[in-house]
């Protein structure tokens, strides 16, 4: 335990009990810092030789050192335990190992404060650009499965009832463009964690002549925080990828629920291949929609730790508190999160569901989804839609209570309804004309979705092709 107790000033008498040394220690979690660590460190160094904080020569011994233990660390040589406390006393711990006292003068003019929200932003930019090519892989996935099947009909809903036939194409399209919102979202978020937060100090900065935009453009940041309380408490930026990462989520799920219900029998609208589904331990005929109910089931871990960490930051004083040692664990675990229930949705979708392409048809043919249409037919030929509304609604009653639909009405019986029918009703309402007549801007109308889909892809290529720049953010 003396080692323990030497990591503090002499303003300490005793070492920290080893319950308490274990409950305060990060290394378990936030070694996943390490290289951004080190890196972080590395551009300190440098900084120091530069405004003559420390000499060439030292600056250089640093950087060595500093660049063996990521070597070390990558080789499994180096793997810091629970006596080292955090990532960070793990690092210096080592390099004064390997460079004697020089490995002492590296922590000049800087605090662990400002060290761990340098890393953990460094962390988080590289995490957001990974996010983000995910994110144009779903959405590239997407654009293939929409492609052959513009003419695909598909029941549209509201309320979870049937509202009008769609385009499957259409519908699938929806999903690309909530994933553009995501990936633009990033986009905006990483501005914010491109900040540079180091050279702030403990809070107050520091009385060493430091160049903090020196370390900030070395790092590839756009800019040092403007005030040194501000830049250590900081944690704004981690709620927004939260929150962003929850929309992702949010998408995700939403797409999940509705695979879940496409596979069930009493849907059947896709079917699941081996490869992305499983059995029952019981039932040999069974097989489960796993993946999307995974995806469901983890959304609300991130929800969770969004909540979580707004409750952590809503009561804390300027400047550090102990309790922001828990941001990482929600940061990290909803990074992972996001990051494997994209890769495991982009599967499915590319390889895991088949769209029963004759059932989607049947299906479509079955309901009453082309009764606004009979009120559109009519409004075109003169009835006040609000008249034409309410006729068609008497119509809809009747026919169910009759066990028929509307295409089997006969002529004679649509004309007793309102003279204004004709024969070319029941083109009007075959759900294939429904769907190709909606060819409103954004609707489902088949021009409108070809129009889409090559709008789309354009603006795939275009985020595809877009090379992360930090002055572009």
């Amino acid at each position: 335990m003396t080692e323990k107790k030497n990591t503090w000033s002499q303003r300490f008498e005793s070492a920290l009990h080893p319950a308490i040394a274990r409950f305060n220690a990060s290394i378990g979690f936030d070694i996943q810092l390490i290289e951004y660590d080190i890196t972080g460190s590395q551009a300190h160094a440098k900084m120091l030789v530069k405004t003559g904080i420390i000499s060439p020569e030292e600056g250089e011994k640093l950087i060595a050192g500093l660049e063996q233990v990521r070597r070390e660390y990558r080789e499994g040589k180096f793997t810091p335990g629970v006596d080292a406390e955090d990532v960070h006393f793990a690092v210096e711990k080592r390099l004064t190992e390997i460079t004697g006292d020089v490995g002492k003068k590296l922590h000049t003019a800087r605090s662990r404060n400002d060290q761990v929200g340098t890393d953990t932003r460094l962390y988080l930019r590289d995490q957001i650009t990974q996010i983000r090519h995910q994110l144009l892989e779903f959405q590239s996935v997407l654009l293939k499965l929409a492609e052959p099947n513009v003419e695909t009909l598909i029941p549209g809903y509201t309320h979870l009832q049937r509202a009008q036939p769609l385009s499957l194409a259409h519908h699938l399209l929806a999903y690309f463009e909530m994933a553009a919102r995501d990936w633009e979202r990033l986009g905006d978020v990483y501005k914010r964690v491109n900040i540079s937060p180091l050279g702030s100090g403990a809070l107050a900065g520091t009385t060493f002549p430091i160049d903090r935009h020196y370390t900030a453009e070395q790092l590839g940041f756009s800019a040092p925080y403007a005030n040194s309380l501000d830049g250590v408490s900081d944690r704004d930026f981690a709620i927004e990828f939260l929150a962003a990462a929850s929309l992702i989520m949010v998408h995700l799920s939403r797409l999940s629920e509705e695979i879940i219900l496409w596979s069930s029998q009493e849907f059947g609208f896709v079917t699941l291949k081996d490869s992305c589904a499983t059995g029952s331990s019981i039932m040999p005929q069974k097989k489960n929609p796993d993946v999307p109910e995974l995806v469901r089931g983890k959304t609300g871990r991130v929800f969770g730790h969004l909540q979580a960490l707004l409750v952590l930051m809503k009561g804390l004083p300027l400047a550090y508190n102990k309790d922001l040692q828990d941001d990482k664990e929600a940061l990290f675990d909803s990074v992972n999160t996001v990051k494997v229930c994209l890769e495991a949705m982009t599967i499915l979708l590319q390889e895991g569901i088949e769209f029963k392409t004759e059932r989607l048809a049947a299906a479509v043919e079955e309901d009453f989804s082309n009764a606004t249409d009979v009120a559109d037919y009519l409004a075109s030929k003169g009835v006040p839609f609000r008249e034409a509304y309410n006729l068609v609604g008497k119509v809809v009653k009747t026919s169910f209570a009759a066990g028929k639909l509307l295409k089997d009405l006969t002529i004679t019986e649509w004309q007793s309804i309102h003279p204004a029918f004709e024969e070319d009703i029941y083109h009007a309402i075959t759900p294939r004309q429904v769907v190709a007549a909606r060819n409103s801007y954004g609707g489902t109308g088949f021009e409108q979705v070809r129009q889409a889909l090559i709008a789309a892809c354009d603006r795939l290529k275009l985020a595809q092709s877009y090379e992360p720049n930090n002055s572009d953010f």
